[in-house]
């Protein structure tokens, strides 16, 4: 375990980076713990290709962006512009961070927190959360079925085998229309099998027309309408491959007969959708607050949010949240009331966070 940082941060994103900065700046010890390969791998995979980022701002907040190297520019670049900006700001300030760690919970010790990882427990004496909203669901399937890919890092990965993609919406037609770009670059003729469990695909118009051209180009696609993933096993070569089952059978005595497609899956992507951080919040005992009728006008009646001081303190002590993880409101404890807080979310939101944060943790430490 080591080393205790002064500020765990478990997120690459806008406000996890800008938390890093600061800390850097401040002379705080910090780490940063990112599930993806890169910094801002969230917005890389969310944000359509080409998408252009702005360095938009809410009209009523008076404040300007309080960590200015990491403000989009005002003139509109495309994400992975902006993107590419960043890899070289992290890299010039050498911030500390730690890439394909999965964060598993946060336990409480004499005067510090550890923040239990994929690679071990990450020791800090406070905890700042800056994980996002977009939290990919995970593939529920008898097994274990963690290999399986929820979001697409590189098409390029699947040239060559036989790739499995699930889920009947944008997001995975989009997956699909770049692994069959790829394949076709590289004249890699093995199909790509879109599995969803309904009969029906639902993909808006511009998608559809995307998909259409790429598959006229000569993408080899295999449509699985009505597929169901079932079953996690290792075969006997020691891969972990997950079975599909293609079409059901149900006989009179009770028996089931079905087809099935077998995948490695290091071959498998999930776009089956996201959720929020809600699970998290309940699995850290981090209390949240039900919105009540008349309470709320952001976020709808019956709509759980998270409470939080104005320094962004969760009711556990030491742990702070930031960023989307708390969009489009939160509870907000103040003055000894409890009330609904607007948090749009922005970059500009996320990075102004972070210095909120990191000076009252300043404060604190010092």
């Amino acid at each position: 375990m080591g080393k205790t940082y002064d500020v765990v941060i478990v997120g690459g994103g806008p406000a996890g980076i800008a938390a890093a900065y600061l800390c850097h700046k401040n002379g705080l010890s910090y780490m940063v713990l990112e599930q993806g390969k890169g910094v801002f791998q969230g917005i890389a995979t969310t944000y359509p290709e080409g998408k252009n980022v702005y360095a938009s701002k809410p009209k009523e907040s008076p404040e300007p962006f309080l960590v200015e190297e990491l403000r989009p520019p005002d003139k509109p670049v495309t994400v992975e512009k902006y993107i590419q900006y960043v890899q070289h700001f992290v890299q010039h300030e050498k911030l500390k961070i730690e890439t394909e760690v999965q964060f598993e919970d946060i336990r409480d010790e004499r005067d510090h927190l550890v923040v239990q990882t994929s690679r071990g427990g990450f020791r800090g004496r406070k905890v700042v959360l800056a994980f996002g909203s977009s939290i990919p669901k995970e593939l529920s399937v008898y097994g274990d079925a963690k290999m399986v890919a929820k979001t697409l890092e590189d098409p390029r990965k699947y040239i060559g085998a036989r790739t499995l993609v699930i889920g009947g919406g944008n997001t995975a037609a989009d997956v699909l229309i770049s692994i069959l770009k790829a394949k076709r670059e590289a004249n890699d003729n093995h199909p790509v099998y879109w599995a969803h469990i309904s009969e029906k695909f639902d993909v808006n118009k511009e998608t559809a027309q995307r998909l259409g051209e790429e598959i006229l180009l000569g993408g080899n696609i295999r449509l699985l309408p009505g597929a169901t993933p079932r079953i996690g096993e290792v075969d006997e070569e020691g891969v972990d491959r997950l079975v599909i089952r293609i079409n059901e059978f149900r006989q009179n005595d009770g028996i089931e007969i079905y087809h099935a497609m077998s995948f490695p899956m290091k071959n498998v992507i999930a776009c089956i959708g996201s959720q929020g951080p809600l699970p998290i919040y309940d699995k850290l005992g981090i209390q949240t607050i039900a919105c009540a009728e008349g309470v709320c006008q952001v976020a709808k009646e019956g709509d759980r949010l998270i409470l939080l001081t104005a320094e962004y303190e969760s009711t556990r002590k030491g742990v702070y949240v930031i960023g989307g993880a708390i969009s489009p409101s939160f509870m907000k404890i103040s003055t000894g009331a409890i009330q609904e807080e607007k948090h749009p979310n922005l970059i500009y939101t996320a990075i102004n966070d972070a210095y909120h944060v990191v000076e009252s943790i300043r404060k604190k430490l010092a």
